[in-house]
């Protein structure tokens, strides 16, 4: 059988040793802010739209660096999905706020790696391992 794969773009934001992290409408986990790619969108294109979707900021483009990519089932459980989440730095201009899409945004310390999704504590073992994730 074929699992499915979700591929996912997300944006790494870093202020004094926690990541920005949100909480989408309707869910109970947090997640690194960005999502799925549509159609043909490249990376960047993908990082840009759901970054201003769910943040109300611009990414600034030139600033944009590859952090990481992972890798990791979406949960528990057999027949789960695979999800790639090919992670950015990137500055940005305007105001952090949640928007429509966004119940609440947080900012985490390594403490907080249960709250997030199996992919997303790869990369705050890779941070925390860094010296960058307190």
């Amino acid at each position: 059988m074929m699992s499915v794969l979700i591929d996912t773009v997300a944006w790494v934001r870093i202020e004094d040793g926690r990541i920005l992290c949100a909480r989408p409408k309707g869910k109970d986990v947090f997640y690194i802010p960005g999502g799925k790619r549509e159609g043909a969108e490249s990376d960047l294109e993908t990082l840009l739209r759901e970054i201003e979707e769910e943040l109300t900021v611009g990414l600034i483009p030139e600033t944009v660096v590859h952090a990481g990519t992972y890798e990791a089932h979406a949960h528990d459980g057999p027949g789960a999905p695979l999800v790639t989440m090919s992670c950015y730095y990137a500055d940005y201009r305007g105001t952090l706020a949640a928007s429509s899409e966004i119940e609440e945004v947080a900012w985490f310390s390594y403490a907080d790696r249960p709250l997030v999704p199996p992919v997303d504590q790869l990369l705050f073992d890779d941070l925390a391992a860094a010296g960058e994730l307190r």
